[in-house]
């Protein structure tokens, strides 16, 4: 259904008022005891209530300089013992100076839901300069971060783990300067992401995938679109693999070196899929760019295809993304590698 108009420029007010009202909660170099951060978080969370003139209120944790660790012995009275958002708290922003020194880790291997070092559910999230882990390690699903809820946008932050490493679950979300590292499926999920000028870096020693997308008719308008983004690693690792029958995906004026498998994508055991998957790549360069023994039901689009995947349109981004607070603007990008 499309939004009114008058919808949406209420949203875009109501950013504005967000981002002229932000509130801060800093927590300074954290070298005892690391439960402050979560403490903040909580406190945060609290104030952060959804109605009269809090509604549109941003909120904000910050470390300068800090280092953050979230391990079970030291959560604060958060659910399931792990970073949560919930759906009710929107307008939250969690940001670091730099992501090299401030790290959110857990190491966790159950299953898809229950891993997650942050779980995001609510909308409007924001999170910066943050490294993410789950230092589970092969042999389970180790989720670090699941975004669930819509409008969430992540800059400069770094993602790793081994297997589903980003449950990108459902929403619009955009992604900018971030690292995200695995072996195994580690982008997956139906949500409707942009990722740009993103680093990938594939850790499987062969027959992995960068993502796994989970569309499931021809009419949801998901798919993961990777603009400008550098794909490193070692071993092999296919550029997509269906995790939903209409799976789709594009990757378009992006790095591949050789970590990219020469037939490009994968239908994960179900040849069926071949008929109804949206596998695209556009301008893309490099030596795991050659498509020559790519598969023959992935697309080489052309202008006219690639033009509806190359802007943030596709996540409505012009309804929802706002410039950064000016108290952000100065931060440095992390730097991983």
């Amino acid at each position: 259904m499309r939004r009114q108009t008058h919808d949406i420029n209420a949203l875009r007010e109501a950013l504005d008022k967000a981002n002229a009202q932000v509130a801060a909660l800093e927590v300074s170099r954290i070298t005892g005891p690391r439960i402050e951060f979560l403490k903040a978080l909580e406190e945060l969370l609290k104030q952060n209530v959804n109605d009269s003139d809090k509604k549109f209120r941003k909120f904000v944790v910050s470390s300068w300089g800090g280092f953050l660790v979230a391990a079970a012995v030291l959560v604060y009275a958060l659910k399931k013992e792990k970073v949560v958002i919930p759906v009710d708290k929107p307008y939250i922003t969690l940001s670091g100076t730099k992501a090299s020194s401030t790290i959110l880790v857990w190491s966790d291997g159950k299953d898809l839901l229950d891993s997650p070092t942050l779980t995001v559910f609510a909308s409007d999230f924001v999170c910066r300069f943050l490294t993410i882990q789950n230092k589970f390690g092969k042999g389970g699903q180790a989720v670090a971060v699941r975004v669930a809820g819509d409008n969430a946008a992540f800059y400069g932050c770094v993602i790793t783990s081994y297997q589903d490493t980003l449950l990108d679950d459902d929403g619009n979300h955009y992604f900018k300067n971030c690292y995200i590292e695995g072996a195994t499926d580690f982008i997956c999920g139906n949500a409707s992401s942009l990722y740009e000028r993103c680093h990938l870096h594939s850790l499987s020693p062969k027959n992995g995938s960068i993502t796994a997308q989970k569309r499931t008719s021809a009419t949801e308008k998901s798919g993961f679109i990777f603009l400008g983004c550098k794909l490193t690693g070692s071993g092999l690792t296919f550029l997509g693999r269906p995790w939903g029958a209409y799976s789709r995906v594009v990757f378009a004026y992006s790095f591949f070196s050789d970590v990219v498998a020469p037939q490009g994508w994968n239908e994960w055991r179900d040849p069926s899929r071949k008929d109804t998957v949206y596998y695209g790549e556009y301008k893309c360069y490099g030596p795991g760019a050659d498509r020559k023994q790519r598969v023959q039901w992935s697309k080489q689009l052309s202008d006219e295809e690639a033009t509806v995947f190359l802007s943030k349109d596709f996540i409505g981004g012009k309804e929802w993304l706002r410039p950064a607070p000016s108290h952000f603007k100065n931060a440095p990008k992390s730097n991983p590698t």
